[in-house]
């Protein structure tokens, strides 16, 4: 019989226009033991930081409809509680190193983004323990 070592569920929240790279994200990270919640826009992702448990984690895309990235970053920063919830940015474009900066991101990740450069970025900016094994796959848009 194989001992686990169950780590607490970390909460993340996956703000992603693209429905297909949202799902995907949150079919790999669920499988992984996180709990996920989605958001397809910066708007939606507002609604759920005020109405359910505040994530750990926050995966966000900058170019969206409604409220785009750079949008609800300014928005987390000015809120104290919101502020503290590390941000993993998502681009498939190569923003400027100008307006990235003003974002204050634990991480940047360029899509197409491979399942374990994915799952590294979450576990370090969850801090937890590296793992080995995970099979790379790349998720695009």
């Amino acid at each position: 019989m194989l001992s686990t070592h169950h780590l607490p569920h970390k909460r993340i929240l996956i703000v992603e226009d693209c429905f297909r790279a949202r799902e995907l994200m949150s079919l790999i990270l669920g499988e992984n033991g996180y709990m996920v919640s989605t958001a397809a826009n910066g708007a939606e992702a507002i609604e759920r930081l005020r109405t359910s448990s505040r994530p750990d984690l926050i995966l966000l895309d900058l170019r969206m409809p409604v409220m785009d990235g750079w949008t609800l970053r300014e928005e987390l920063k000015r809120d104290p509680e919101l502020s503290a919830i590390p941000v993993v940015v998502l681009s498939g474009v190569n923003e400027g190193e100008e307006q990235t900066s003003t974002l204050e991101a634990a991480r940047f990740l360029h899509k197409p983004i491979e399942t374990d450069e994915l799952l590294l970025a979450v576990r370090q900016c969850c801090s937890e323990p590296e793992t080995r094994g995970e099979q790379p796959a790349a998720l695009s848009p």
